[in-house]
């Protein structure tokens, strides 16, 4: 079922470089408060961020996540756009999740900035999920769309997911970057598309392992029914691993 594009917008949290958290601050206050497990004693969600260039399919791969983990587990997702909320209102229309389960952060800048180095607009509007929604498994939180160079902020995401596609080119695992050679899971999408682009997966997998070593690489086609199973998979083994640590 797909949800009528006026009926509901995704609440929108807008960062501003100039407005720094200050020192006891109510935002740097509830910062404090996030660790391994809430005040309440249940351990908070576990956080994964989800980077790549612009058109890879970080949106789809959320949405293709939220259809496949939605039954067994409670989640909410976070969009990063420069200026718009594309990116939620698509999920919307979906109908990945609940609407109130889906928020939006205009960065207004660098996408870097708002996953990377002042983070606070992302963690408010992960902070207002939970208050909204209740306790959750899982936060998904999608940067804007950037080059290989994206990583999120330890303080935002637990781990992180770098999505890249064949019709970028076969070349891109070769080129690294830190997006491709320090994501905790780099996804090679679009993987249908590598005849009619000339792609070579053989050589992008031998290329990966070569930038990443023993760092696992999914190689993904959302147009299939089991096409996102690898990244769902290697989902679930993170909640369990995540689950089973010390609060």
């Amino acid at each position: 079922m797909h949800r009528d594009h006026g009926e509901t917008f995704p609440e929108r949290h807008t960062f501003s470089a100039a407005d720094p958290v200050r020192p006891g601050s109510a935002s740097k206050d509830r910062r404090a408060s996030r660790g391994g497990a809430q005040r309440s004693g249940r351990r908070r969600a576990l956080r994964i961020g989800l980077g790549g260039p612009v058109g890879s399919g970080k949106t789809a791969t959320v949405a293709a996540l939220c259809r496949a983990l939605r039954d067994e587990l409670s989640i909410a997702v976070v969009t990063n756009d420069i200026y718009t909320r594309e990116d939620a209102e698509f999920l919307l229309r979906e109908a990945v999740l609940p609407a109130e389960r889906i928020t939006a952060v205009e960065t207004g800048a660098c996408p870097h900035t708002a996953i990377r180095d002042d983070i606070s607009a992302n963690l408010e509007a992960v902070e207002d999920l939970e208050e909204t929604v209740g306790p959750l498994d899982l936060v998904l939180v999608e940067s804007g769309g950037d080059n290989l160079t994206a990583t999120f902020s330890k303080g935002l995401a637990d781990a992180q997911i770098f999505v890249i596609d064949t019709a970028g080119g076969d070349d891109i695992p070769r080129k690294g970057g830190p997006g491709v050679t320090t994501a905790d899971l780099l996804v090679i999408n679009k993987t249908d598309l590598a005849p009619y682009v000339g792609s070579d997966l053989d050589g992008m997998a031998r290329d990966a392992e070569a930038q990443r070593g023993e760092l696992p690489v999914a190689f993904t086609s959302l147009k299939t029914d089991y096409g996102i199973k690898p990244v769902a998979d290697w989902v679930r083994e993170r909640l369990a691993d995540w689950s089973a640590g010390p609060a």
